[in-house]
């Protein structure tokens, strides 16, 4: 779940760094994600807490940037801010969707993706020869870096097979919008999927990214929410106004890259958390 609403504005932030090299940095993030399956979650030490609870908040108002810009454009950062406080916050007050419900809404996301894929392969671009370019390596891992919190799975059970799954997934899309777009288009526009369909003469289909913005967002979000206050307890609640603040102040590639680094780092404590119970058995 986590990807679909990645997938609304890291493609855009990538792109303005890798272009082209965008698809290796997805596919590095993946490599990272599969490796990732085998890392224990961070012990609860005060750090540990911290560092996941802020990794969480980084991602909510990551959605809740995507939810303003998607569904409410015309009042984006007001729309942004009340995503965190009202999605957010009924994650940390406790409300759960039945894992069920979970599982036939990834499923229709990902059948929406795939949709919205096809259209745009199907139609052929207009005016967007941007080439590839030489190598960008630094362009490459810092798109790396911004698609690592949303290509992660969420629970051990088949997560080699679902990181596979969800790579190819943001490849496709990737591939589609700048095939579409070009690199140069893609990379100028916070709503980069809303522009993806008008290029590809499908606005009949905006109302449907609409339902899949709202979706991609709030569920994920629901869940990051009770991850804050799982690791945080009560101080939780004074990151989710700090994110609500962050949400409604700051563009969208600082949030982008304060949650990939700190997931990053989040990893490294899995890691010391491994290494730490082999040497205790």
């Amino acid at each position: 779940m986590r990807l679909g609403g990645g997938l609304l504005v890291v493609l855009a932030a990538a792109a303005a760094g890798a272009g082209w090299w965008l698809l290796a940095g997805l596919v590095l993030a993946a490599i990272a994600a599969g490796v990732t399956a085998w890392v224990p979650e961070p012990g609860d030490a005060l750090v540990d807490r911290v560092v996941v609870a802020v990794a969480r908040l980084a991602e909510v108002t990551g959605y809740a940037i995507a939810f303003g810009a998607y569904v409410v454009p015309g009042h984006r950062e007001l729309a942004a801010a009340a995503f965190v406080v009202v999605v957010a916050g009924a994650g940390f007050a406790g409300l759960k969707i039945p894992t069920i419900v979970v599982r036939i809404t990834g499923g229709l996301l990902l059948a929406t993706g795939l949709v919205l894929v096809a259209v745009c392969v199907a139609v052929p671009p207009v005016g967007t020869a941007d080439g590839v370019g030489p190598p960008d390596f630094a362009g490459v891992l810092v798109a790396a870096v911004l698609a690592l919190p949303f290509l992660r799975p969420i629970g051990r059970g088949n997560a080699g097979l679902r990181v596979l799954l969800l790579g190819a997934v943001a490849l496709l899309a990737a591939f589609a919008a700048l095939y579409q777009l070009g690199a140069v288009r893609l990379g100028l526009s916070l709503t980069s999927l809303r522009d993806v369909l008008s290029a590809a003469d499908a606005q009949a289909l905006q109302p449907l990214l609409t339902v899949f913005a709202v979706v991609a967002t709030v569920v994920p979000a629901l869940a990051a929410g009770a991850g804050v206050r799982a690791r945080a307890g009560t101080p939780g609640l004074a990151g989710l106004a700090v994110a609500a603040a962050a949400a409604y102040f700051l563009p969208l590639l600082p949030v982008l890259v304060a949650a990939g680094l700190v997931t990053v780092i989040e990893l490294l404590l899995g890691v010391r958390a491994r290494r730490y119970s082999e040497v205790r058995d």
